[in-house]
């Protein structure tokens, strides 16, 4: 699967300290979810974002590796990326976690990198099969 996004429309995630909303996914449940990110072994250099759902963390997660190439290529506007290139990146990071917000429980469910690589590739298959129509 080969992702292609312009880097002139990016969708900015509220990074450390946003509010208190919730939203409501597909299914019907509410789906805040925090993105940890440790990108090396540096425990300074943790961070989080949250997100209203878990699809926009699945692309805010895109949009991370997204920054990655266009600092390494800063002169292109444009870039494109074969999904395992994504996953690499990912399995690269020292941390990345999220936690997903369940309602049932009032708790935060904890997922690894392997639950969002798979969240990824279905969310981005999705967006594929809905441009090719």
């Amino acid at each position: 699967m080969i992702v292609e996004n312009s880097l002139k429309n990016k969708q900015r995630a509220r990074v450390c300290g946003s509010s208190v909303s919730s939203s409501t996914d597909a299914f019907g449940a509410i789906s805040r979810t925090i993105l940890l990110v440790q990108p090396t072994k540096r425990p300074e250099g943790r961070t989080y974002a949250d997100y209203e759902s878990v699809n926009e963390c699945m692309e805010g997660v895109s949009k991370m590796y997204e920054e990655h190439l266009k600092r390494m290529n800063p002169n292109s506007p444009s870039i494109t990326y074969d999904i395992s290139q994504l996953f690499d990146f990912i399995d690269d990071l020292a941390d990345l976690s999220c936690l997903v917000y369940r309602a049932d429980t009032q708790t935060y469910q904890p997922y690894n990198k392997d639950w969002l690589k798979e969240k990824i590739y279905v969310l981005l298959r999705r967006q594929a099969q809905q441009a090719g129509k």
